[in-house]
């Protein structure tokens, strides 16, 4: 399909002021590891935009990102300009702009000498990325999620859906006729700190979650006394009110999901 647009796009780059490629992405599963999707939306140069998913049932969130992530960039593969990159993956981030060269160096080790958890997407994330050049480079842009940035919003839409096998009509067609403003983006889209590994935060609540009904408790015994002995019974802390809806969403639920209090 890239082949066939190839020419009249990089006509179009040249007329369009904007000047550059625009990309939402996100991943999502239920279980991590469990049933998952991924998306991402692509708007060109030339004020076209083509949704992207896919789903895998036996996989990770992470690898849900970075497939997103590696799927969306061949589509764009030959169409010059710079990309700007919005994702919720710190890990897809930090990964393709600090921790690569390290596990390069150490032959795919981590620091702690363990082997690198999704190589195979890493390299050939790395190449992709690296194929583009400096002047067609990556800008990597951190989005938080559910926070109602309409890209995102729809990424999640689409991976969640893939992750359950649900039917997805993915749109093709002109930014006109597209019924998401993917034109609003982030104010501030500078990573967030990272926390220390030994640092814990305090529990905001605990969720469970038996059947699609989700409880949410005050304290961790709370929680304990409804899964416990409950075949597939999920249960997790939250240490926010946006990481409810994190965890929702690693359970492969709509983030309109009714918390009951428990």
């Amino acid at each position: 399909m890239i082949d066939s647009l190839t020419f009249d796009r990089h006509d179009q780059v040249v007329k369009n002021s904007r000047g550059y490629i625009q990309i939402f992405s996100d991943g999502a599963c239920s279980g991590n590891p469990g049933p998952g999707g991924w998306a991402s939306v692509v708007l060109l140069p030339n004020d076209s935009v083509i949704e992207l998913g896919g789903g895998d049932p036996a996989t990770t969130n992470n690898r849900m990102e970075m497939s997103a992530t590696v799927e969306a960039l061949k589509y764009v593969a030959e169409i010059p300009g710079p990309v700007h990159f919005y994702t919720d993956s710190t890990y897809v981030i930090r990964g393709i702009t600090q921790w690569i060269w390290g596990w390069k160096k150490r032959g795919w080790k981590t620091a702690e000498g363990a082997d690198v958890s999704n190589r195979d997407l890493w390299e050939e994330l790395g190449k992709v990325v690296q194929a583009r050049g400096a002047s067609n480079k990556v800008d990597w842009r951190y989005s938080r999620g559910h926070v109602g940035i309409p890209g995102n919003e729809r990424c999640d839409q689409i991976a969640v859906a893939f992750s359950k096998n649900d039917y997805v009509n993915l749109y093709s067609g002109s930014l006109e006729n597209y019924p998401v403003n993917i034109l609003e983006v982030p104010a501030d889209y500078s990573l967030p700190e990272m926390r220390s590994p030994t640092e814990k935060k305090a529990a905001h609540s605990y969720l469970s979650n038996i059947g699609g009904l989700v409880y949410r408790h005050k304290d961790w015994p709370a929680c304990q006394r409804r899964v416990n002995g409950k075949s597939g019974a999920k249960f997790k802390k939250s240490t926010s009110a946006s990481d409810e809806l994190e965890i929702l969403k690693s359970w492969g639920l709509p983030i309109s999901t009714t918390i009951k209090e428990g």
